[in-house]
């Protein structure tokens, strides 16, 4: 059988690492983006000398990074199978003292979340249409619904609106590749995760536990599941859809 190969964008933070280390132990072919060297051959090793695992240092923000990434796949010999749009940074979420976005924040959340996914699934699909099987936009439960005040000391300032409405682009993003892609076979979908303990203090904690049906917020460990239905083929009858992974967070 031959081994899968999955690209994963943004393969060192929170939820990269996961799903990085996820694949790896499925015995796939896992490579992955970074902004850093270092970060990447950290995790390289953390991964062990039995994984197949491959870093790129690229700055999807960077004009025509993508079409380089895939160009240095190619020159490679490496075919991917499933692509998961997955990069962010923290960066870009920056609010004034009155709650509201700078447009160079606005412009760059909106194109590190949309137009760089954009940008390497359609190079990517253009330059592999027959190896090419899925990819899945990793979105968040405010790309769907608006950020609830009562879980905030501050909401104006403390939840970035430039982050929920990329996600809702991203969402529809996805379901616009899964129309134009689909002759190729090609599945196309995203994952709304919910909030995920990690960067928090206890008191958020306990706000979010009272708003969420679940009555608590994702365990780092619950991240690779729903990403590894909708790269199978169990999902095969899924394109275009949003699963929300939220604890049920966007159910009431």
């Amino acid at each position: 059988m031959t081994q899968p190969t999955i690209l994963i964008t943004g393969g060192t933070g929170k939820f990269g690492r996961r799903f990085v280390d996820h694949f790896c132990r499925k015995g796939w072919r896992v490579l992955f983006t970074s902004t850093s060297l270092e970060r990447a051959n950290t995790l390289i090793q953390e991964m062990g000398e039995q994984a197949s695992v491959h870093g790129f240092e690229y700055d999807l923000m960077q004009p025509r990074n993508s079409e380089r990434l895939v160009e240095e796949l190619r020159d490679q010999a490496l075919n991917v199978n499933h692509l998961v749009n997955n990069a962010r940074s923290l960066s870009f979420l920056a609010m004034n003292e009155f709650g509201v976005a700078a447009r160079k924040d606005f412009m760059a959340e909106y194109l590190m979340d949309v137009i760089a996914p954009y940008e390497l699934s359609t190079a990517l699909w253009r330059s592999q249409p027959t190896a090419l099987r899925t990819i899945t936009n990793i979105s968040s439960q405010y790309g769907v619904v608006a950020a609830t005040p009562a879980l905030y000391d501050d909401h104006a300032r403390q939840s970035p609106i430039q982050y929920g409405v990329a996600k809702a682009a991203l969402n529809h993003l996805t379901k616009e590749l899964a129309v134009r892609l689909a002759d190729d076979d090609v599945r196309v979908n995203a994952i709304a995760y919910g909030g995920v303990d990690g960067r928090t203090d206890e008191a958020f904690k306990a706000r979010y536990s009272k708003l969420a049906p679940a009555g608590k917020m994702l365990a780092e460990e619950e991240l690779p599941g729903p990403l590894e239905f909708l790269v199978s083929e169990q999902s095969s009858a899924m394109t275009g859809q949003i699963i929300q992974a939220d604890g049920g967070w966007t159910i009431w």
